[in-house]
């Protein structure tokens, strides 16, 4: 606080999994807050963050990511959050292959982006995903045919 750090940063708290800490990031909030910091940005993937040799994207994976950060958002002071970075990793590091590329991770980045849109995901939102891309069947739980 006294650094006066909190006055020209934003904290991004970095979690991918499908089964994240809620309460875990609610505290970690909490600390940073009463550290000064006023605001903080949350970062999720749309793909890329499963695996150094993903070829394809497992959409309940992230869409099961962006739930709980939605659950982190609502259980948090409604003024905390300053937004979410959605990343869509390319390769783990400089010398990796390439992961999934950005085509075949299109379905999940519109699952993910509706999901926060609308607050939650539903049939009816799955309908509007396909619907908007043209699919006959979005699938969530096994890799897309």
């Amino acid at each position: 606080s006294e650094s006066g750090v909190p006055q020209l940063v934003q904290p991004m708290i970095w979690d991918y999994a499908a089964d994240l800490d809620v309460e875990g990031k609610v505290h970690l909030i909490e600390k940073y807050r009463k550290c000064g910091f006023s605001k903080v940005w949350f970062a999720s993937a749309f793909k890329g963050a499963t695996g150094v040799n993903q070829s394809l994207t497992l959409i309940g994976h992230h869409l099961k990511n962006h739930l709980q950060w939605l659950k982190v958002a609502s259980s948090s002071p409604a003024d905390v959050l300053e937004g979410i970075a959605l990343t869509g990793w390319q390769r783990y590091d400089h010398f990796s292959v390439l992961c999934e590329l950005l085509p075949v991770a299109i379905p999940s980045l519109a699952v993910c982006l509706q999901a926060l849109q609308n607050g939650g995901y539903s049939e009816k939102i799955k309908e509007n995903v396909e619907k908007l891309l043209g699919m006959s069947n979005l699938e969530t739980e096994t890799f897309m045919r």
